[in-house]
Order: structure tokens, then sequence, then C-alpha cells
């Protein structure tokens, strides 16, 4: 199989270069080879384990595959999901002529479903991120200010990240505010943050290359009876989610879970996403939590769960939290609190 999915890859061996691929031979004669280019040779040498380095001065999938045509091997594997019309066309012609037809079989994200499922070096990873995630929580109420930006309060978030050793965030920050928190991926703007009314804070870091993801929402001045119904709903479905979480069940069941509980509260029509989504070396992986997934939880999977009421033109709330699946529950990775904040 030829990966050239950098997540992957990473997985695979270690490397954590922007130009790389990975063969994985099934002749037990043949090591498994990671391809990169000049740039990155002392850098694969020191982070990679059970591959040999082959260095190349062309795209690592071209230099790959001309590999894999040198080698004598006949078939090889891709994976479609993450590989372009473009890409494969490119790998074809780093071929002979006479290996182009069927050289390369679809054969699903493999690599990329065995990530799914944590060991214990990747959850301790995954605890410090959400961790880190929880303490800039913590930290940037004396930024949530009416009258401040919101691209202000993200800026704050991300600063505070970078300086608490997160190497990047996990996806640009959001921060909507007022009638902009109706809006689900409402990230960070000009807008300023209004004396009264929902502040939504959604964000996470990578912490040694693995994501965290939270979302708390927060109410500036007094709020109304409308505003307060909303939260508690949203709370209470929330908290039903992660309470339904174990190996065993289903995305679809937890997506219901938390789903019915809107829909006892006449606000299911506002919540217009799925549940959750896994989280680690990609900040939306596999699996999905949402209504008619088959797809079973397995022990060592980090899930989010999320769900939200928008009302358009008037306000939003969504509470989430990242979550480990065990045999008889689930461990809350994000455990700062979800009771009502007002400012």
């Amino acid at each position: 199989m030829l990966i050239t999915h950098l997540p992957d890859v990473r997985w695979l061996c270690g490397f954590t270069g922007s130009n790389a691929a990975v063969v994985l031979p099934v002749r037990s004669r043949l090591r498994p080879v990671l391809v990169t280019d000049g740039r990155y040779t002392t850098q694969a040498k020191a982070e990679t384990a059970g591959v040999k380095v082959v260095i190349a001065p062309k795209p690592a999938a071209v230099a790959a595959c001309e590999w894999i045509a040198d080698a004598g091997l006949k078939r090889c594997g891709f994976d479609e999901g993450n590989t372009t019309v473009a890409a494969l066309k490119e790998m074809q012609a780093a071929l002979p002529a006479k290996l182009r037809r069927n050289m390369f079989q679809p054969v699903g994200p493999l690599v990329s479903t065995l990530r799914w499922v944590k060991d214990q070096d990747e959850i301790a990873k995954m605890r410090a991120a959400a961790a880190l995630g929880c303490r800039l929580f913590d930290d940037i109420f004396e930024h949530i200010l009416p009258g401040a930006a919101e691209a202000e309060v993200a800026l704050a978030l991300e600063y505070k990240a970078r300086l608490a050793g997160a190497t990047e965030m996990s996806f640009p920050s959001i921060v909507a505010s007022g009638p902009r928190s109706a809006l689900p991926h409402g990230r960070a703007s000009a807008a300023r943050l209004p004396r009264r009314g929902f502040v939504t804070l959604d964000f996470g870091v990578v912490l040694n290359g693995y994501c965290s993801d939270m979302t708390r929402t927060v109410h500036l001045g007094k709020p109304t009876g409308e505003e307060q119904r909303v939260y508690e709903a949203v709370l209470e479905a929330q908290e039903a989610g992660v309470a339904a979480v174990r190996a065993g069940v289903t995305g679809g069941e937890v997506d219901e879970a938390a789903r019915s509980v809107l829909r006892r509260a006449k606000l299911d029509k506002w919540f217009t996403h799925s549940t959750g989504h896994g989280v680690g070396l990609e900040i939306h992986e596999g699996p999905r939590l949402a209504a008619k997934q088959t797809q079973r939880l397995e022990a060592g999977m980090v899930v989010t769960i999320e769900p939200g009421v928008y009302l358009p033109g008037k306000f939003g709330v969504r509470i989430e939290d990242m979550v480990l699946v065990k045999e008889k529950g689930a461990e809350i990775l994000t455990p700062s609190t979800k009771a009502w904040i007002e400012l």
C-alpha cells in the first residue's frame, strides 16, 4: 500500500515533514519505506522507526511510485478518500507504461481507520492537549468584555496557547457573540461583544501532534428566560450524550440520546449538525456520531459530544466535551465547568 496522507504517515513511522509517502510492501524481504526530500534528511532519520528512509529530489509520492516499480511490485493499494484525481494521475505517470493500468487499487482509508482507537501513549498526549484547552478557558474571562472584538478574544486564546507550548490551534478559533452565536461555525470576527448576550467559544490546541476540542458558551449581562431555558436544554442534551457513550454503542445511538432531549424541549429543529466526531492527529476523524450511524464505538476512541441550538438572528448555544470511550462509560477529558457563567 502507498500512504500519502501526512497524518497517516506520522502515525505509521513518526515523520512530521510536509513532503512524505510511505510504501508498505507485503513481501517480507522488503522493509517499509519512507520517501521524502533532502530538506528532511536529518529529521527523517531522527524521527522515524521501522522504515528505510529514501531521499529523492521530487514529490514524495512520485518518487515512491518509482521505487515501487523498481522493486518489481505489480499491485499497490491506495486510499481513495485522501487521494485526488490529479494525484492519482501523477502516481500513474511515474510508472512504466506497462504498469499504469493495473497497479493502483483503491482499498479505502485503512490506516485512518486504525487511528480511531488510541493507544495509551496517544491517550496521554490527548489528555495533555485537553487539559491545556481547559486552562485556556479558565484564563480567558478577563478578555470577555463588552466592546472587545471577537478577534481580540481569539488572539488572547491563541497567544496563551503558544506560550503554554501548543504548536498551533486545532482549527481557526470560533468566538461568536450576540446574534452571531447563532452561527455554528462563526469564526472570530471584528464584531464587538455585546453588553448583553451569549458568547460561544469553540477552540482547541495541538500539543505533541494531537488535537483538543472544546466549546463553552457564556453570557454577558442578565439573560432572558428564553436564553436560560435554551442553555439548560442544551446542557441536559450534552450530558445525556456523554452518559450514552460506552464501548459497543453506535454513533447513531449517542446522537439520539442528545437529540431526543432537544426534541422533548421542542428545540431539535434548531440543532443542525451531528452530535460529534472523532479527534486525534486530525481535528475531525472517525467515527461520526450522527443520525443513522451504525459504527460501534470501541474502547480507546476519543470523540466529541457537542449538541447546540441556533436561533437565527437571536442567539445560539453549544456545549462540547472531548471524551474517551471506555468499556463501561466515558471519561471526560475537558472537565471545565459547564454550569451557567454570567459575566
